[in-house]
This record gives C-alpha cells, structure tokens and sequence, in this order.
C-alpha cells in the first residue's frame, strides 16, 4: 500500500500482513514524489506498485524498518544499480540515505533513527 496519509508507527505495523517476526517491515521510498510504499512480501512488489502509480524507478529505493530500535536498515536487491553507481544493496550515496529518512520522517510519525 501507497501510503496517503501520515501514520503513526505503531498503528502501521498493527495494519500491515507482511511483517517479518513482528520486528521488521519492508518499504519501499520514492525520494523524489516523497512516497513510501509497505506491505509487501518483497521490495519488488512494493517497487512495482509504485511504478504503476507513476513512480520512476531511478528514483525508488528500498529498506526495513524495525520498530523496536527505530532503525532504518539500507538492504534491498532492488538498490543494485550499477546504471546508477549504486553496486550493492545497500545504498551508498549518503544525500540519497538522509532523503529517504527524511520522507519516512514525513509519513511516520514517531519514526526515530536509531
């Protein structure tokens, strides 16, 4: 599901089928629409739901979300892009990781970095 309104963290996790343990949910940032997608078994899946929604995917990246520590976790097989100088799953561009926390921090209420 495409995010359309901030939520709080506690009441997403409570709302979402694919959390992994209970202690981790996948999403999916759109840095330049400032979207979040989550809720899906695999990145590729939330990746796809927003492509279908007018997302560019240069501009999509994925990552996990555990609401014990707050952490954001820079892990997805959908960040390797060479095309885009990013050659592994994590995401190796600093301004594109502080990016996407500012646009969880825009959607998720209560969302702390760790």
């Amino acid at each position: 599901m495409i995010l359309k309104e901030p939520i709080k963290f506690s009441e997403l996790f409570d709302k979402c089928e694919f959390t992994f343990n209970g202690e981790m949910l996948k999403a999916v940032v759109d840095i330049e629409r400032e979207l979040v997608a989550v809720d899906g078994d695999m990145h590729a899946d939330l990746e796809e739901t927003l492509i279908e929604n007018e997302s560019q995917q240069r501009n999509l990246w994925g990552i996990n979300l555990y609401p014990p520590s707050g952490e954001i976790e820079f892990d997805s097989l959908i960040n390797i892009r060479p095309m885009h100088n990013n050659y592994s799953r994590g995401i190796e561009d600093p301004e594109i990781t502080k990016r996407i926390e500012e646009v969880i921090e825009q959607w998720i209420i209560s969302y702390t970095k760790a």
